[in-house]
């Protein structure tokens, strides 16, 4: 995607943070920006600031878990700007960290309805409108170098994000045909509240297996206060925007530790030669079957 004057840009955590970061870069190329935001009073503020810069801005407050919330939100869009998105930015997240054994069902619920529900909400609110608005565009999903890898201390927030960077791949291979671009982000720490996310988790959710209090949250906070600057990484994911990347991770303190952990995966196959038949009779029965399951989902299209 080139050019972003007049797009549409919807942005959940937008009121601060790395999606804050996004309105502001977004919204200085020429973007009409909307801010979602479950803090109501964060959302005021948020908008407030991008309209003193001149940027066409519009605030929801909203819940991303909330899928009647998300469709009325879409609705919102259309109703103040006329068009779905052209630009969909799936930031928002929360975080949790204790072992992996004393893990409860609340801290899951929480952290993946968030981190994977909260983007699926957001594709299956919007992907459609925008196919059918036929205008193109682009999604970026933040996800998380944690997200490539397994953490004994961040073990639900790891996997959901693990699936998010899946889902974004399955999605990048679906949307190519309709113009509509896919990149997820994949970053390490940012200078932002995420901190504090443990603040806004609901009473429904309240059975932790984490330790959760003010030293937890001061112990993060001297993390994150040397994370990377939210406009700089919006910089970079505009420029992945612009280039049709797949994957944004602006870390370069990060390649070695990747390199090293997916050498690990591809040296665990098999050789070619351990077992060529079975390995031509395998794939020229997925062959088939692809071929045949798109002669169907075609057939069914033209129905």
């Amino acid at each position: 995607m080139q050019g972003f004057d007049n797009a549409i840009a919807f942005i959940t955590g937008g009121a601060s943070g790395a999606g804050f970061g996004q309105a502001q870069v977004f919204g200085r190329a020429g973007a009409r920006i909307v801010v979602a935001d479950i803090r109501a009073d964060a959302v005021e503020k948020a908008v407030g600031q991008l309209k003193d810069e001149g940027i066409a801005a519009h605030g929801i407050a909203l819940d991303i878990m909330d899928r009647a919330a998300y469709a009325r939100a879409a609705d919102e869009v259309e109703a103040v700007f006329g068009a779905p998105p052209t630009l969909l930015f799936n930031t928002a997240g929360v975080n949790s960290f204790g072992p992996v054994e004393n893990t409860s069902y609340d801290d899951f619920d929480w952290i993946i309805g968030v981190n994977l529900g909260g983007v699926i909400n957001g594709m299956v609110t919007f992907v459609p409108r925008m196919i059918a608005a036929g205008k193109g565009g682009h999604i970026v999903t933040t996800s998380s170098l944690g997200g490539l890898m397994g953490s004994a201390l961040a073990a639900p927030y790891s996997a959901a994000k693990a699936a998010v960077v899946n889902l974004m791949e399955s999605y990048r291979l679906g949307l190519e045909k309709h113009g509509i671009g896919v990149s997820v982000l994949c970053p390490a720490n940012i200078r932002s509240n995420i901190a504090e996310a443990s603040r806004l988790r609901p009473a429904q959710f309240g059975q932790s297996g984490y330790v959760e209090n003010e030293d937890s949250i001061a112990s993060l906070h001297s993390i994150h206060q040397h994370g990377m600057d939210p406009v700089e990484l919006a910089e970079h994911v505009k420029a992945g925007i612009e280039a049709n990347q797949l994957y944004i991770i602006p870390y370069p303190e990060a390649k070695e530790g990747l390199r090293a952990h997916y050498d690990r995966i591809v040296d665990s196959v098999l050789p070619l030669e351990a077992d060529p038949e079975g390995a031509r009779l395998r794939t020229e029965a997925l062959q088939t079957w692809a071929a045949g399951r798109a002669r169907v989902f075609m057939e069914k299209k033209d129905a």
